[in-house]
């Protein structure tokens, strides 16, 4: 079994939390977090086109070989359900562009995997999260939520390549 660098994705317009791990079988490790922040006064193409580029400076940066996405929760306000879902989108593209793979993983699946409960709170994912990359040091919020994506596509990659014969 050899080492997979893995993108995680946290997508919102105003920014975007992003992570990357290395997984090896069951061990995982931090490789870098960040943030894609866009500017609220600009136009929504060009906010879009900052995510888009954002991402792929990331991509060409760290070399990951899968990506993960979070999926968009239902919203009451439908404007920002909207904008939320061009953002998301924009940013599914870039990996698909480049030539990775993207899995998508819901809000609960990824509180479930990386905690244990589909309910928990953000403050239990960043505890969590320094947990088991204790190397990612002091994170924002985003990037933590990032980060658990990518630790849910590792565990679930592992049994998605189990299921069907794909040696990683």
């Amino acid at each position: 079994m050899s080492a997979v660098r893995i993108l995680g994705i946290d997508p919102g317009l105003q920014k975007t939390g992003w992570g990357i791990i290395e997984s090896n079988g069951s061990r995982i490790s931090f490789i870098a977090s960040g943030l894609i922040k866009t500017k609220p006064k600009e136009s929504l193409s060009l906010r879009l086109a900052t995510l888009h580029f954002g991402l792929s400076a990331v991509i060409d940066q760290y070399s990951p070989k899968e990506s993960a996405i979070e999926e968009t929760f239902v919203n009451k306000n439908p404007a920002s359900a909207l904008k939320l879902g061009q953002a998301r989108g924009a940013l599914l593209t870039v990996p698909a562009i480049k030539g990775l793979p993207v899995d998508e993983y819901g809000a609960n699946k990824i509180k479930k995997s990386v905690v244990g409960s589909g309910h928990a709170a953000k403050q239990q994912i960043g505890m969590m999260i320094k947990t088991l990359l204790p190397a990612c040091g002091t994170i924002s919020e985003d990037e933590a939520d990032a980060l658990a994506v990518a630790i849910t596509h590792a565990h679930y990659r592992t049994l998605k390549n189990t299921l069907t014969g794909v040696k990683s």
